[in-house]
């Protein structure tokens, strides 16, 4: 009886470790270990140009830094919110270590949509932000072309929010 009293002793605190250590990696999806894609030759005039996204999301980024914004939603948790800001801001090409990075910054909202229709008024919604930043990584397809893409939703799914050349430019 001894060896089984001492099993249990060791069992229990064993037990919650393996509890701890399991609720601990199911937070750790692909975007909190994401370290970029490993493009570095993007240009910044590469770069400028129209972009576009589902259900009418259109990004202009000019040669000058600013850039228009219609329709962009949050990304990460903020995508959940269902806003999507219009507006003007600026735009520039950053790179470090795992890729090179699109920052954009909406300075001025001129509107703000939603992506579902409200059937019951919200009372509990957040506020639209006024202004916002974005952080597009960029990838190549297996053309080679330039596409952006950010996270939306729960980090831990890894859903990617791709924008790609505009088709009518």
């Amino acid at each position: 009886m001894a060896g089984g009293s001492r099993l249990r002793a060791w069992g229990a605190p064993f037990g919650g470790l393996m509890v701890v250590l399991a609720a601990l990696t199911a937070c750790a999806g692909p975007y909190q270990y994401y370290e970029g894609t490993g493009v570095h030759d993007a240009t910044a005039a590469e770069v400028a140009g129209g972009w576009e996204s589902v259900e009418g999301t259109r990004v202009v980024l000019r040669k000058d830094g600013t850039a228009l914004f219609e329709k962009l939603d949050g990304q990460d948790f903020d995508f959940e919110d269902d806003w999507r800001l219009s507006g003007t801001g600026t735009w520039q090409l950053t790179d470090d270590d795992g890729g090179q990075v699109v920052r954009l910054t909406l300075t001025a909202r001129t509107r703000v949509e939603n992506r579902s229709p409200s059937t019951v008024t919200d009372t509990s919604a957040t506020e639209p932000p006024s202004t916002y930043a974005w952080s597009f990584y960029t990838d190549r397809d297996q053309h080679d072309e330039l596409k952006l893409f950010f996270f939306y939703g729960d980090p831990d799914i890894g859903n990617t929010y791709v924008m790609t050349r505009e088709t009518g430019a």
